[in-house]
C-alpha cells in the first residue's frame, strides 16, 4: 500500500496532516539521509521518516536597545521574532543559514539600525564550506539581479544588476571541500551563494546554485556583525566547525 508522504508522517507522529506538511515544507523531514522535499509524494506505507527539529535560540547579547541571537538553521527569522514579545527584526537570514541575527527593542533604535544597514555602516562576516579547493583570497565584484517569487533566485547581470562585493578568504581544506571566511560589502539576496557558485565554488548543500553534494542544509553561517562600534559573534554549530 502507498499514500502521500505528509499523511504517512502524520500517522507515524500522531499529528495533523497540516502540521506534517509544514514540517516537510520547512525541510525538517528525512528518509534515510535524504531530505523529503515533496509533501504530496506518494510513498510506501512502511517508509520510516526522521524529523530533525532546529536547535534552541541562544541569546548572544541584550540591552534596552538591541537583542542579538544565534539563529539555528531551519528556523525562519519570523519564527525567531515571534519568540520574543518585545523585539523586531532589523535584518534577515535565509532559513537554512545559522548565525548572528539582530532585533531591535524600540522604534528609535530600529530606525537607526536600518539606516546603518542601508548606508553600509554595518560589517557582516560569514563562514561556509564550499565545493573545491580555495588557496587564495578572492574579491568577487559582480552585479546581482534578483527575480522575486515564492522561491527567489539571483543571477549575475552586468546590465541591470545592483553592485555586489564579496571577499572570500581561505580557512581550511578538507579533501575537495574548503572552509572559507567571508565578508560582504553589500547585502543582495543570495549574494554569497551566487557569487561563490559563479566562481565554481558553490556552498556545500546549495542545490539551487549548483552544489552536487547532498547535505542536511546549506553550510553557511553568519559568524559576526559589527554595528555602532560593537561586535557580536555567533558560535559555530557542529556542521560548520568541521565538515563531516
Amino acid at each position: 500500500m502507498e499514500d502521500k508522504a505528509y499523511r504517512l508522517l502524520g500517522q507515524q507522529l500522531n499529528i495533523s496532516g497540516k502540521r506534517a506538511k509544514e514540517l516537510i515544507d520547512r525541510g525538517l523531514v528525512y528518509v534515510g539521509d535524504k531530505k523529503l522535499k515533496i509533501a504530496r509524494a506518494v510513498m510506501p506505507e512502511d517508509t520510516k521518516f526522521r524529523v530533525e527539529m532546529p536547535s534552541k535560540i541562544d541569546k548572544i547579547y541584550e540591552d534596552d536597545d538591541i537583542l542579538v541571537v544565534n539563529k539555528p538553521a531551519f528556523l525562519d527569522v519570523y519564527e525567531v521574532e515571534a519568540s520574543f514579545s518585545d523585539a523586531t527584526l532589523i535584518h534577515r537570514l535565509d532559513r537554512e543559514t545559522s548565525g548572528v541575527l539582530l532585533l531591535a527593542k524600540n522604534e528609535e533604535f530600529l530606525k537607526k539600525a536600518i539606516e546603518a544597514f542601508r548606508n553600509r555602516r554595518v560589517k557582516k562576516f560569514y563562514t561556509a564550506w564550499v565545493e573545491g579547493v580555495i588557496y587564495e583570497e578572492m574579491v568577487i565584484d559582480l552585479p546581482i539581479h534578483t527575480i522575486k517569487g515564492p522561491k527567489s533566485i539571483s543571477k549575475v547581470n552586468k546590465r541591470i544588476g545592483k553592485e555586489a562585493v564579496t571577499i572570500v578568504k581561505p580557512n581550511e581544506v578538507q579533501g575537495k571541500k574548503s572552509k572559507v571566511d567571508i565578508e560582504i560589502k553589500t547585502g543582495r539576496t543570495h549574494q554569497i551563494r551566487l557569487h561563490l557558485s559563479h566562481e565554481g565554488h558553490p556552498v556545500v548543500g546549495d542545490e539551487q546554485y549548483g552544489s552536487p553534494t547532498k547535505s542536511k542544509r546549506i553550510l553557511l553561517h553568519a559568524s559576526k556583525i559589527e554595528i555602532f562600534g560593537k561586535e557580536y559573534v555567533a558560535t559555530e554549530p557542529k556542521d560548520i566547525i568541521r565538515y563531516k
